[in-house]
């Protein structure tokens, strides 16, 4: 049976080639969309996710997917910056999507409680933009959350640089309040950080095989959009990594990575390099506070997966044809 999943996202490139890998995925459903602010405004975010599911991803079972709108602003009360020169305006790299005649609905966060009653334990989150509209359930309906199976979390960096600071990844840093409200609450977390997922490369010439046997036409217009980007910023750098997917995948595919689990820490500074900043506290007595000896929970981290697995199976899912990893 197919995995539900209630995604979160910021939509951003690999946000969309990850809801497009979930729609091509038979063990993969993908109930509901919530998008926030983030790789581009939530307004903008709407639309895309919109424009997929009604003109890109067409199908019955598609209809069935809600789209949610979420966090316009992080919990810090920060101004939001939005990266269109990595991800375009829509998320969609250099595509623009058609206006929708329906329009779209702006206050729609609750239906959340109405997909977790839905599914109940049977329901997986995987949440790969900031953490606010996850962070602002767990403070509103605590007991709700209980009810879900587990979480994915695409976040931080641990003991490698990060990518918005020499030492914070992107979504913790984009609201390390929400981060670090979710880490608190939340039960069976597992984090897909930074460290693993830039190693989540797709070539050009996967790009190009996918384009020319897949069945989704704007597949690699983004993607070549998003690789123009990396490698002009590295020139070394053999492809476009696509964090967002590799996270997806974890809930189907456990078995590819390689987990340690730690208490962590998420650094509050309003600004400087250290905001955001995920610390793993690898201790072997850091799994409780000093001053009450009161255990600290633990949430599992990726450290390491299989690159020949990621290769086999997104290219398997994403052209339709069976794929083998060969040197």
């Amino acid at each position: 049976m197919a995995k539900k999943v209630l995604l979160f996202g910021d939509i951003g490139i690999d946000d969309i080639v990850a809801i497009m890998y979930g729609y091509l995925n038979d063990e993969i459903d993908i109930v509901g969309v919530v998008t926030e602010y983030g790789n581009i405004t939530r307004e903008n975010a709407l639309a895309s996710v919109q424009y997929l599911k009604e003109e890109v991803l067409v199908s019955d079972e598609s209809q069935e997917q809600v789209i949610i709108a979420g966090a316009e602003n992080p919990m810090t009360a920060d101004p939001v910056e939005v990266f269109p020169e990595i991800h375009g305006e829509y998320g969609l790299g250099p595509i623009t999507p058609p206006e929708i005649e329906d329009g779209i609905t702006l206050e729609n966060f609750f239906t959340i409680i109405d997909i977790i009653e839905e599914y109940g334990e049977d329901l997986y989150i995987v949440n790969v933009g900031r953490l606010t509209s996850l962070a602002t359930m767990y403070l509103l309906y605590p007991r709700t959350m209980e009810h879900i199976n587990k979480i994915y979390i695409m976040g931080g960096a641990f003991w490698v640089p990060g990518n918005v600071t020499a030492v914070s990844e992107a979504n913790f840093h984009g609201d390390p309040v929400a981060a670090q409200i979710v880490l608190t609450y939340a039960e069976q977390v597992t984090i897909i950080p930074l460290n693993v997922t830039q190693n989540a490369i797709v070539t050009p010439d996967m790009v190009n095989y996918i384009d020319q046997v897949g069945s989704i036409e704007i597949f690699k217009p983004m993607v070549d959009y998003y690789y123009d980007f990396y490698s002009k910023r590295d020139p070394n750098v053999q492809g476009s990594p696509l964090h967002d997917v590799l996270t997806l995948m974890a809930v189907n595919k456990e078995e590819m990575f390689t987990f340690e689990e730690y208490p962590v820490h998420i650094v509050q500074a309003t600004r400087g390099t250290e905001r955001g900043q995920s610390i793993a506290d690898i201790r072997p007595f850091g799994d409780f506070e000093e001053e009450t000896d009161k255990e600290i929970k633990r949430h599992r981290i990726a450290f390491d997966f299989d690159y020949r697995e990621f290769f086999m199976d997104f290219m398997t899912i994403m052209s339709g044809q069976r794929f083998e990893y060969k040197e």
